[in-house]
């Protein structure tokens, strides 16, 4: 699998404003990673690694990746940014495509806003795009808790101080 680091070791609300991009993440996939991805969220169905049955009975061509597993990259390459104070506080997307063996996935991300909620927590809003080559596979927006300052973790909060 090849990547392009960009791990932040304590990235503060302070350090992102809207307009910012994400640096990218290239993953490569094999049979074997799609296949681990379903075996891990317990994905039986054998579209997922069967590929005779991807392409006999789905009309694919070849195995595919499940939603759980692609969630996870997202996960995985929101707070890779973020750093290990940063907390993901809710994501959605939208599969438009599969992902096949022998793709390689990029991930692009940008903010969309930047806030303080009344508690005190600062916010990242996000819009995150999975292409694969010239195609756009899932679309991804997200909302991450990031410390307001040095002393802030995410982490921490709780109960009224957690609204995501």
């Amino acid at each position: 699998m090849s990547t392009t680091p960009h791990v932040s070791s304590k990235l503060l609300l302070s350090d992102v404003t809207v307009g910012d991009e994400v640096p990218a993440l290239d993953v490569d996939v094999s049979t074997t990673t799609i296949v681990l991805g379903a075996l891990a969220s317990r994905d039986w169905r054998p579209m997922h690694h069967d590929r005779t049955f991807a392409q006999e009975r789905n009309g694919t061509r070849d195995i595919f990746m499940n939603a759980p597993h692609q969630a996870t990259y997202f996960e995985r390459y929101l707070t890779d940014w973020s750093g290990p104070h940063g907390r993901l506080g809710r994501m959605k997307f939208r599969i438009l495509a599969s992902v096949f063996p022998g793709d390689t996935m990029t991930f692009r991300g940008v903010v969309d806003g930047v806030s303080t909620d009344d508690a005190g927590c600062g916010w990242a809003d996000l819009t995150v795009t999975l292409t694969v080559g010239d195609t756009t596979v899932s679309e991804c927006s997200a909302r991450i808790a990031l410390p307001v300052d040095a002393t802030d973790n995410p982490w921490d909060r709780h109960n009224e101080d957690w609204k995501p």
